[in-house]
């Protein structure tokens, strides 16, 4: 969900530049700011306590992040980690629910993308709880999948490496690398020049 830039820049919306590996807020801080993506890809990461990281999700331009923790006033349960350069919009919480106010219509919007934020956590939660390792690729495939207009098979490059979908799914790099050989075996997963096409 993306609020018209116009309308953050009416809250005094602050921009920031953020290099890859630059953290945006880590784990633990406390909400003070509602972000906006105009460019780049963010990661939404958090670490057990082996140091394995877990990524929560990813977003690209036009997402906003974090909302849910700024509504409800709790410490950060993840780290926000720039994974390109980006360049990113802010509004102080109390100037974004003065926003709110004076355009209900954007309540009703924010409403509606974090019942579809939990959805997407449930069926993650779903994926990364089954013992099927292929299965747990290919839901995550299906749910990157499902936003394109192309439905066609091998038509979506994963933006991802083989490293990275591990961290995606809770699975080791030797596991993930081992299933996406069996699904190319199988012609669910094309690889080429280390691309994976689904």
């Amino acid at each position: 969900m993306a609020i018209k830039e116009i309308l953050l820049h009416s809250a005094e919306a602050i921009e920031e530049q953020y290099n890859a590996g630059e953290y945006v807020f880590r784990e633990g801080s406390i909400p003070e700011y509602y972000y906006q993506i105009i460019e780049g890809t963010l990661k939404l990461n958090s670490y057990n306590n082996e140091g394995k990281e877990f990524i929560q999700n990813i977003f690209t331009d036009g997402s906003c992040f974090g909302e849910s923790m700024l509504v409800l006033g709790k410490p950060y349960p993840v780290n926000a980690v720039a994974l390109s350069k980006c360049t990113i919009l802010k509004v102080s919480r109390s100037q974004f629910f003065q926003l709110l106010q004076k355009h209900p219509d954007l309540f009703a919007e924010i409403y509606t993308a974090l019942a579809d934020n939990t959805f997407e956590k449930q069926a993650l939660m779903r994926t990364i709880t089954t013992e099927n390792i292929e299965g747990r690729l290919t839901e995550i495939m299906d749910l990157m999948k499902e936003s394109h207009t192309n439905k066609d098979k091998f038509s979506l490059e994963i933006p991802y490496n083989k490293q990275f979908l591990a961290s995606l799914t809770g699975l080791s790099i030797e596991s993930t690398a081992a299933a996406l050989q069996k699904m190319e075996e199988n012609n669910v997963v094309k690889i080429k020049d280390k691309k994976i096409f689904y």
